[in-house]
């Protein structure tokens, strides 16, 4: 399915694009030392940051001589075996909506939290169906409907204080308007003036509370 769904897409050039996406990102996620990329692909964006101590998550194996300094683990997400409370920094991206359901959203947003840090930094990105409602069921793989209020509250029912929620961020697609140039990538990235006509997919920054919230008193 990817194979296809990526076949006119230049591999070194879309990396050459996460290179510019991810240092735009790493910086806003605090620059944690510690970082899990729990559906990583081909590792564009955890190749693309300078954290000591990276992890990749993948279901389907794919060329791991590309991701250096990257401890790869080869399994379902739902099922893989990480370290709890260990990540300082977590970066989620075009996953969110491929899951079956909202109770799974809500399971994976709580495995996360478990293997997070106190303090570790989450951030989020997908495609806000509010905003390109036209082309969300175009992917085969597209089966949960989500947007950034809804993300939001995602993440505070699994415990996570939202720090900043950005409707609109990146475009739709590697194949949509914007090319697969880092130049303009960059450009871009530092106008949100044009987020606003061109992004179609959300930014959702999130954060592990330092403490457990207080119980809410039911007297």
């Amino acid at each position: 399915m990817y194979a296809y769904r990526f076949r006119d897409v230049d591999q070194a050039k879309r990396q050459a694009v996460w290179n510019e996406i991810a240092g735009h990102i790493y910086p806003r996620m605090g620059a944690p030392e510690s970082v899990l990329d729990p559906a990583a692909g081909r590792g564009e964006f955890i190749t693309a940051i300078p954290a000591a101590d990276r992890w990749a998550v993948d279901a389907v194996s794919h060329d791991e001589a590309a991701m250096p300094g990257v401890k790869v683990v080869i399994s379902d997400i739902m099922e893989a075996d990480l370290p709890d409370g260990y990540f300082d920094g977590v970066f989620v991206s075009n996953f969110l909506e491929h899951l079956p359901d909202r109770d799974t959203v809500a399971r994976f947003l709580g495995k996360l939290a478990t293997w997070m840090r106190p303090g570790g930094r989450l951030a989020i990105v997908g495609p806000n169906f509010r905003h390109c409602h036209r082309r969300y069921f175009d992917y085969a793989d597209h089966a949960v409907i989500l947007t950034h209020l809804s993300v939001a509250e995602h993440l505070h029912a699994a415990g996570f204080d939202v720090t900043g929620v950005t409707p609109r961020f990146l475009p739709y697609s590697f194949q949509g308007i914007l090319p697969p140039s880092p130049l303009l990538t960059r450009i871009y990235l530092r106008a949100p003036v044009l987020w606003r006509v061109l992004g179609k997919q959300f930014l959702v920054l999130a954060e592990k509370p330092a403490r457990p919230p207080e119980p809410e008193s039911r007297a």
